[in-house]
């Protein structure tokens, strides 16, 4: 479900996140794709130690604690450093997957929605009321600092990296396709 030129500015502000996301990760994941199991799996450094690491926390926090927050008001509990998938392709598959599935929960709000409180349980399971704007803004925020780290890790390797800077998918966006 696409974002409706008419819709509030909330849900084209987040929307555009939403495919930026998408956009992204499907850059970073191809990049990624290139790298060699032991590299992808070696210590460089990063807060979860690798790539892969980093990209099992991104599946944890992106897809397993936050869409459930704010898609079903469900808070699971679920240490942030789980290896949830240790196979690469089916990493690769669920960050794909699970970048695409906030375009339509976004579309599926009010515009009043925006101006609320996310009320959740942490990770741990204590109690929060957050901005709701603000805290769906930290989801696509965080995963650009993830993305980030990679991207960085993938410099340090000497791999080549996409330029994931948002003008580009701004620029890709207003190239008409094929």
């Amino acid at each position: 479900m696409d974002i409706p030129n008419n819709a509030s500015s909330w849900h084209r502000h987040f929307g555009g996140m939403a495919r930026y996301h998408v956009w992204a990760t499907h850059r970073l994941l191809e990049a990624v794709s290139r790298v060699s199991d032991a590299d992808c799996r070696r210590d460089v450094g990063l807060f979860f130690q690798s790539i892969h690491g980093t990209l099992n926390h991104m599946l944890v926090a992106e897809h397993l604690l936050w869409y459930p927050r704010f898609a079903k008001g469900a808070s699971p509990v679920l240490a942030l450093n789980s290896e949830i998938e240790p196979d690469r392709e089916r990493l690769a598959q669920a960050l794909k997957g699970g970048s695409a599935n906030w375009t339509p929960l976004i579309a599926s709000w009010s515009a009043e929605r925006f101006d609320g409180q996310l009320d959740y349980r942490t990770s741990k399971g204590a109690p929060l009321s957050l901005p709701f704007a603000a805290t769906l803004a930290h989801v696509f925020n965080h995963a650009t600092h993830h993305r980030g780290q990679i991207t960085a890790a993938l410099t340090a390797m000497g791999q080549p990296c996409p330029e994931l800077d948002m003008v580009y998918f701004l620029l890709a966006e207003q190239t008409p396709k094929a």
